[in-house]
């Protein structure tokens, strides 16, 4: 059973995610990366180095949801599954591609129990369902955070299509915020700061944290809409999803909008002087006190310690 993955990729560099997409696709059988972008050769050169990558197949274009399925469509009927991450693109190319072939898609894949068996989470993550895919062609959206990202060490062949697709849509301008921090979705450590945390300058002090321990950086949504920390920041069922070895949540009480966002965390340590919250009962450690002098506090420990993780 062969697999066709679409490659996440931005600014010209492989996303992290394409890592972790492999390693879930490559549990239903041999996969092929298919990379499309304007300027496709550094992105299909970190796809080759994939380990479980059987060949990159690139296609020179621009990478707008409808030129992506466009492409899937050609290549769809040489494999049991054509598969994408469970992102903003995956979630616009992948129904577009189902409406095309009338395919009825399965998404958001946290599990895999057989080739057509898939567990996915529904109502806000507060359940798990295992559903059956009994159609010849699969199209299937992972969430990459629940699944380990493959070595590198790879060397697949890089094939280009010859008969490339384009699209009447053109993509004018990209828009994005310049950081150096992990990205919330793959990272193996998050710290989270919710509207306790007073104000945008407060949380200089979540992000301090954050350098020390090389982690990402997220928010409650209240925490957003407050404007203490930018959009991209929100975790939660209107935000990211994570699942990261480590959860810091800090100032969090637990709306369920927010748990069902930190569903896939492993361990979760909860600072709050609320020992009634609910994350705080949920959480694997849980520390009673001040953020304001618990987490300064932390930050020193760590320093003396000589703890400094790189980030990325």
């Amino acid at each position: 059973m062969s697999v066709l993955l679409l490659a996440e990729h931005d600014n010209g560099k492989l996303s992290p995610a394409t890592a972790r997409l492999v390693a879930a696709a490559s549990q239903l059988g041999p996969v092929d990366l298919l990379v499309v972008a304007e300027a496709p050769a550094a992105i299909a050169e970190a796809a080759s180095t994939l380990s479980h990558v059987r060949k990159v197949l690139v296609a020179q274009g621009q990478s707008t949801a409808e030129a992506l399925a466009l492409t899937l469509e050609s290549c769809a009927q040489r494999y049991q599954s054509v598969s994408a991450n469970a992102s903003s693109v995956g979630k616009d190319v992948i129904p577009r591609l189902a409406a095309k072939l009338d395919i009825q898609p399965v998404t958001d894949i946290v599990a895999i129990a057989a080739p057509n068996r898939f567990t996915r989470p529904i109502y806000a993550g507060n359940a798990l369902e295992t559903v059956t895919d009994p159609q010849p062609l699969h199209l299937l959206t992972f969430r990459a955070s629940a699944f380990r990202p493959v070595a590198a060490g790879g060397s697949a062949p890089v094939e280009t299509l010859e008969n490339s697709v384009t699209s009447l849509a053109r993509l004018l301008a990209a828009h994005r915020n310049q950081s150096d921090v992990p990205d919330l979705s793959t990272a193996q450590i998050v710290i989270g700061g919710g509207v306790s945390v007073g104000s945008a300058e407060g949380f200089q002090l979540i992000e301090k944290l954050g350098k020390t321990l090389g982690a990402a950086v997220g928010a409650t949504r209240a925490a957003v809409d407050a404007g203490y920390a930018p959009n991209d920041w929100q975790i939660g069922q209107t935000g990211k999803i994570i699942a990261p070895d480590l959860y810091i949540a800090i100032g969090i009480s637990g709306a369920l909008q927010h748990l069902a966002g930190i569903q896939g965390a492993k361990k979760i340590l909860a600072i709050n002087t609320d020992a009634e919250s609910p994350l705080m009962k949920l959480a694997d450690v849980a520390l009673v006190g001040d953020l304001f002098e618990v987490v300064p506090q932390l930050i020193a420990e760590l320093e003396k310690l000589g703890v400094s993780r790189p980030t990325g």
